[in-house]
This record gives C-alpha cells, structure tokens and sequence, in this order.
C-alpha cells in the first residue's frame, strides 16, 4: 500500500496548553480508517491539524511523501484534503446549491459535481433553493460532505458524521460510503459510535488524551482491547488514565 497520509510525532498546542503528544498516524490509497475516542481525546484537533487549520511543524504531516503541516488550509484543500467538520459549518447566508458550489473552490478536476452529488443524495436537489439551515440535521449533514466531495478531493477527513442524528438518518449517511469510496476516495472519520467505526472502516485508531492508545485491523481489535485503550491504559506522556 502507498502511503496517502501520515503524520510523524505530531504536536499541536492552543496557546500554551499541548493538545496532541507525538500522534504517528497513516492511511494509505483507498483506505477507510477510524478514530475513536472520548471526548477530548484529541481527535477534532488531529484533524484541525491535518487541514491547516492549526499550525503545526511542517515536517510532522506528510502527504504523498511531501511535508505539508502548517501549510495554509486553503493550499491544503488544493492538494487534495477536504474536511467534513464537526457540527457542519454550512454557511447560513446561502442556499443548498450555493453551500455545495463553495467546494470548486478548490479548483480540482474530478468526477465530482453538482449531478453527482444530487444522484447520492437526491433530497438535496429536491431542496437545492431553499436556505440550509432550513433543512434537517442529516440533510445538511449531507450538504456537508457534499460541499466536500465537490472540491474532488484524494482524501476526504469526516468528522463526527453521525453525532447528534438519527439512527435512521445515520442508515442512510453510511450507506452511501460505498459509492463515495467506490472510485477510489480516501476516507479518515472520527466516529463517536465505536461499533460503526469497526464495522465500516479497515484500520482503527484510538486516541487517549492526545496519544494514540491502540491502532489495529478493525475486524482483528477485540471489545476489551478497545475498552482498555479508550478508558484505561497510560497515556505517552505519563499521565495515569481512568
């Protein structure tokens, strides 16, 4: 497998207060790998981190081989990264169509635009006029990965997908993975549901207090090895966890 992305002792502070301790991290071409962990465990951070979004050692992030951390977010989004964030981020001022064409701004070639997405989520064209903040929280969930996937990216971070959404809503988010990946995407989310992580993605990551406390093959990783890396095992940086 070639390596996508990796990060190599990666750090990253809010002023003063360190948030990530050292974090090795990589997905490789057509993955689908998880992160899991409680809350605080550093997971939005890793990946504010990856997107530019918070300014890090150059050489701690590599993408195709190339050091890219503290790089600005928009020339991150040009190379090939695009962000689903938390809490979606849609920008109320605009309608759905208009949050979806905010993705080309990216300026990338691919087979990603505004009939693709409206044949993944057909809803959206449905409402493509109507203000998004109008729409329910799965479809402006959808909106989200859709303004994604319109900038064509190689790979595509996705944080908390399901957070705060319906189990049926959720169903019908995941299901369409498949045809997102199916040409080839890279896809990283953080996912609060730890038996959705296992199930949909190839690779599991655990963060503890900003260190990584297990990583395996999802199918391979068993219910009390994620348990203790989640809750119990000792941090890399000394700190005795609960």
């Amino acid at each position: 497998m070639n390596a996508l992305l990796q990060t190599r002792g990666l750090t990253a502070f809010y002023g003063d207060a360190q948030a990530l301790f050292g974090i090795d991290f990589q997905v490789d071409q057509g993955e689908m790998v998880a992160i899991i962990g409680a809350n605080g465990a550093g997971k939005s951070t890793f990946m504010k981190a990856v997107t530019g979004l918070l300014a890090v050692q150059p050489a701690q992030i590599l993408w195709q081989g190339q050091p890219i951390g503290g790089m600005s977010a928009s020339e991150i989004a040009k190379r090939g990264i695009a962000l689903v964030p938390e809490g979606r981020r849609l920008f109320s001022s605009l309608n759905v169509e208009e949050n979806l064409l905010m993705g080309e701004c990216a300026e990338r070639k691919g087979v990603w635009n505004l009939l693709r997405v409206y044949e993944l989520f057909p809803i959206l064209k449905q409402k493509r006029l109507q203000a998004s903040t109008s729409l329910s929280g799965g479809q402006q969930q959808m909106v989200a990965i859709g303004r994604a996937l319109m900038s064509n990216p190689a790979l595509l971070l996705c944080d908390e997908l399901s957070l705060g959404l319906a189990p049926i809503v959720i169903k019908e988010i995941y299901s369409a993975m498949p045809r997102i990946c199916a040409e080839g995407m890279t896809v990283v989310m953080v996912e609060q549901d730890v038996s959705k992580a296992r199930e949909v993605s190839s690779r599991l990551y655990c963060f503890q207090e900003g260190s990584v406390s297990l990583q395996g093959v999802s199918s391979t990783l068993t219910a009390e090895q994620i348990s203790q890396a989640y809750f119990g095992l000792p941090n890399k940086h000394g700190a005795a966890l609960p």
